[in-house]
């Protein structure tokens, strides 16, 4: 209740009252005093009360209005993240809900005006990816004040007054990666790190779970600064170059966001692909036969379709019911190796669900 998540019931309780008496206060109906009203209105503003429109619409029968404002690039991750978020919404029988897209070009470049723009749209709920958390902060806080619902998909922007958020575990994505490496080299040598901007808490996390691991599990392995261009190819491909052939080395990589193939190509030129050991993230079709032919060592898939369809399914339970505690769902990563390839590579572009169905029936 300290972060404005008190409901009407917690009013009634505070006061010792009906549930119906503070609604009827609330939204100006007869049947209660000036003087109850007037407590009923003290104890919300003390509480941080803040009125779910989109509830309110719902019991007037009236549409309600989702916007995604999500990065163009990186497609292969954000078409089946836009993918499920679409399924989402059409499994949303009985309801009146309408959904738009916004896009803009890839993560920290127009994310803050496409926000603006949905601002002036006066949406029922948002779904984004935070990016600088500094700059979205006040944009949260705006929209959540004017009555929009924000959930966050991707990554998180904890402290600020978004209703909730749904990633893949960014912590154990970094853990995992460090564990596979430290299995593969048990001699000294140099490991990096290519993120994308450490400011979007995504990529801070799996750096943070990456170091933790490795200082535990492999002493021996020397990490190396991160590079955190990754969200740039053109930039990535000059880094990658530039430390592959410096005296420093590394013999470990793990390349932390989708966007992989800037890196493997200039390993690739230097004739280094398959001399180091590299875990990836997501899945996509360029990067198949690196892993089928031992490229690349695993990839970290961070299930972008059920991101999207549980970010709507959330934010849509949240709208529906006053109350809703803020849900931080965060997602385990399916670790993708050479032995288990076969189970995903004819469905890089089809939903997790699909994955989970081949998958059993493939067992069967």
């Amino acid at each position: 209740m300290q972060n404005g998540n008190a409901g009407i019931k917690d009013i009634a309780k505070a006061l010792k009252i009906s549930i119906g008496t503070v609604d009827r206060a609330l939204h100006e109906r007869p049947g209660v005093s000036a003087k109850t009203k007037a407590r009923v209105l003290q104890m919300a503003e003390q509480l941080g009360y803040k009125p779910n429109l989109a509830a309110q619409a719902l019991k007037l029968n009236r549409r309600l209005s989702i916007g995604a404002v999500l990065p163009k690039h990186i497609s292969h991750f954000f078409d089946p993240l836009r993918a499920g978020i679409r399924a989402a919404a059409a499994a949303a029988v009985g309801m009146q809900v309408s959904l738009t897209f916004h896009e803009y070009p890839r993560l920290g470049v127009g994310d803050v005006e496409a926000i603006e723009k949905a601002l002036r749209q006066h949406y029922d709920g948002i779904i984004f990816l935070p990016g600088d958390t500094r700059k979205f902060d006040p944009l949260i806080r705006k929209l959540s004040r004017s009555g929009t619902a924000m959930m966050c998909v991707g990554s998180d922007a904890p402290n600020t007054d978004r209703v909730g958020s749904v990633a893949a575990h960014a912590y154990v994505s970094g853990a995992i990666a460090a564990e596979l490496l430290a299995h593969k080299l048990t001699h000294k040598a140099n490991v990096a790190v290519f993120s994308g901007e450490l400011f979007t808490l995504d990529h801070a996390e799996k750096l943070r779970g990456f170091a933790a691991t490795l200082a535990v599990q492999a002493p021996h392995l020397t990490l190396l600064p991160a590079l955190e261009s990754h969200e740039r190819p053109k930039e990535a491909y000059r880094q990658a170059l530039t430390l592959m052939q410096s005296k420093d080395r590394p013999e470990g990589l793990y390349l932390s966001t989708a966007n992989s193939m800037p890196v493997l190509r200039a390993l690739d030129e230097l004739g280094l692909l398959g001399k180091v050991q590299i875990v990836t993230t997501d899945l996509f079709q360029e990067l198949v036969p690196l892993i089928e032919f031992g490229k690349v060592l695993a990839t970290m898939y961070q299930r972008p379709y059920t991101q999207g369809k549980v970010a709507f399914e959330s934010l849509l339970a949240y709208l529906k019911e006053e109350n809703k505690p803020n849900p931080v769902i965060r997602l385990a990563p399916h670790v993708i190796f050479r032995s288990n390839l076969s189970l995903f590579s004819g469905l890089i572009i089809d939903t997790d669900e699909e994955l989970e169905t081949e998958f059993r029936s493939r067992k069967s």
